[in-house]
């Protein structure tokens, strides 16, 4: 029998499922969170927890769960919960993160048509201020009108359906998206962001907050977009620069506004309340009746699978890591790693991609293959990914991998080569590990390099004659980027070679674009693996 603890409220039909288990005993009380020491005092009976935000999963509660296999987060935010400690103790941590899909999808569509009508303006001066102002209060038509989604995922997908429906032209940018998604749904899927922001009348975005994408949207990006343009962000706080986004507003750059989500939050005080021509809610583009309802089923669903040992699709972590064989890290982390040059570089739109495993390397190369996923995934999906979950994420996005068990190789006896298809061609990596501690890449679309998987560098396709790299370090210290190494494969002088430069900073866009500009270069590319 599992006993199971609900500390906050979620939906009646979760709570059903969760009763009518005859291997369950649930005790559900939804204001216990309130009472943090009782909680303490009886969690050492339970086999998993549910809470929402307002249960601090902490060390302390997990270091008293003696017998805690699993913890289940109502939502998709997992801020209370210290997953590193539960990893080293072996608990599961599940979430519900898709259950608010077509909340946030149709939060969105109210968004845009609000502030495309100005209905909360007109709302407010007719019921508060009894005035009856029709000319004031001249909107735009949705219809005919260019809408840019940046971001073509689980939401994005679904406003580009319900935008075609208001006749509506829609195109997307995504660059981990395969162009087949798009076609199938209507969408014209643009190669590269400035050419959305320079064609839609109305922008918003649904991408993941990542490195990539924090400031994605910022004085430089608005002023490329067209006068008038409005733009919405129900996605996360960060993805577009908020005093950039007021300025425009201010200016009359951007015609309105629509945004649920902020950098800090409360935002009772933030700059954009102060703004012109803006819609402002308090992130509740999940908050629905039916969207409660499919958290608590999904996460009553996936706390039963985690305690009966059958696969789960949404955890947050991965408890076996720790316990991983010395033997198997450093192969896992060059799977990883490889993952994370990939899909940067070429395999992001593949239909499939080939993972071949060379030597001896254990009856099962599962966890190789799914930390490869891990790696692929994590820049590109709005979710925690880990080995656990990093093949249903795969599978949800059609991603097709073929895996192919070889002898061993002609340099290595161990390795494992990716490869995708790209529409310039096939597109390879191969790594090894070195005296079982050290992964190395060694190859990379045919030529040779023995490089360590990490930090940042750029990959450049090049004619090898004399001089290329001395003016690519010239204009590399004209923007104050250390070269931290350089490393040169060729096949014969004259000929094509690939060159990798270890840079200590980023390198700037305007230091690329000069690069690019050398007529012995024929492609050049950043690659950060962290």
């Amino acid at each position: 029998m599992f006993k199971v603890l609900v500390t906050e409220h979620i939906a009646e039909p979760g709570i059903n499922i969760l009763k009518s288990q005859p291997d369950v005993e649930l005790t559900y009380d939804p204001e216990l969170f309130r009472n943090f020491e009782r909680i303490l005092e009886i969690i050492p009976e339970y086999d998993a927890i549910i809470t929402r935000s307002g249960t601090p999963v902490n060390k302390e509660l997990i270091s008293k769960a003696k017998k805690l296999k699993v913890i289940g987060r109502a939502g998709v935010g997992v801020d209370n919960i210290d997953l590193e400690e539960a990893s080293r103790r072996g608990i599961l941590v599940v979430n519900a993160p898709t259950g608010n899909t077509l909340a946030a999808t149709e939060h969105t569509m109210g968004m845009m048509i609000a502030a495309a009508r100005q209905i909360p303006y007109a709302h407010k001066s007719l019921k508060d201020e009894r005035r009856w102002d029709r000319k004031k209060f001249m909107g735009v038509e949705l219809s005919g009108k260019t809408l840019g989604i940046i971001g073509f995922g689980r939401i994005g997908s679904r406003v580009g359906i319900r935008a075609k429906a208001f006749d509506m032209k829609v195109i997307a940018y995504d660059p981990y998206i395969k162009k087949e998604k798009a076609e199938k749904l209507g969408v014209e899927l643009v190669d590269n962001l400035d050419t959305l922001l320079e064609r839609a009348d109305v922008i918003t975005v649904h991408t993941p907050l990542t490195d990539e994408t924090r400031n994605m949207i910022t004085r430089k990006e608005i002023e490329k977009m067209k006068d008038g343009v409005i733009l919405l962000n129900i996605a996360r706080g960060g993805i577009i620069n908020e005093k950039d986004l007021y300025d425009a507003l201010v200016s009359g750059k951007v015609r309105a506004a629509a945004v649920d989500v902020f950098v800090k939050e409360p935002a009772t005080d933030n700059i954009l309340l102060e703004a012109p021509n803006i819609i402002v809610t308090p992130h509740i583009g999940a908050n629905t009746y039916e969207s409660q309802t499919n958290v608590a089923v999904i996460i009553a669903n996936q706390v039963l699978a985690a305690l009966r040992g059958e696969q789960v699709e949404f955890s947050v972590n991965a408890p076996f890591e720790e316990t991983t064989a010395k033997v198997m890290k450093p192969w896992m982390e060059l799977a990883e790693k490889l993952g994370k040059f990939a899909v940067q570089v070429a395999c992001a739109r593949s239909r499939e991609i080939v993972i071949e495993y060379n030597g001896d390397l254990g009856e099962d190369v599962k966890a190789f293959t799914a930390a490869f996923l891990k790696g692929f995934l994590a820049p590109i999906v709005d979710l925690p990914v880990n080995y656990i979950n990093a093949p249903f994420l795969a599978k949800e996005r059609g991603i097709n991998i073929v895996e192919i068990r070889r002898e061993e190789g002609v340099n290595f006896k161990r390795l494992i080569r990716i490869s995708c298809g790209t529409e310039k061609g096939t597109f390879s990596i191969a790594g090894t590990v070195i005296e079982d501690k050290f992964p190395k890449i060694v190859e990379i679309n045919g030529f040779l390099f023995d490089l360590s998987p990490e930090g940042k560098f750029l990959l450049i396709k090049n004619i090898d004659i004399p001089g290329v790299i001395g003016k690519l370090g010239s204009i590399l210290g004209k923007h104050n980027v250390n070269i931290a190494g350089f490393q040169l494969g060729r096949v014969g002088r004259g000929k094509e070679a690939k060159a990798v430069i270890l840079v200590d900073d980023d390198v700037p866009e305007g230091a690329i674009e000069e690069m690019k500009k050398l007529p012995e270069i024929m492609e050049i590319q950043k690659v950060d693996l962290g």
